[in-house]
């Protein structure tokens, strides 16, 4: 992925799964299309989990703990 969109979710009382949907919904809602890849903190993915919600789901440390970086696999 190149481009994507950056999401926050701090939200303690939603799972993973209904955090990374938000940012699904959001991302449908102003680029009009469905992303299929979310990366996440390795320290917020359930180890041998490649997928949530429907996406791919990768870990990087690059990407700090609550925030999801959603877009499109090249």
């Amino acid at each position: 992925m190149k481009t994507g969109m950056l999401w926050f979710d701090n939200d303690s009382k939603a799972d993973l799964a209904t955090k990374i949907n938000r940012a699904t919904d959001y991302y449908k809602q102003k680029y009009g299309a469905t992303p299929n890849l979310c990366f996440v903190h390795p320290s917020m993915a359930p180890t041998g989990v490649a997928q949530a919600a429907g996406l791919e789901l990768r870990t990087t440390p690059s990407v700090r703990p609550n925030h999801f970086w959603v877009g499109m696999a090249e």
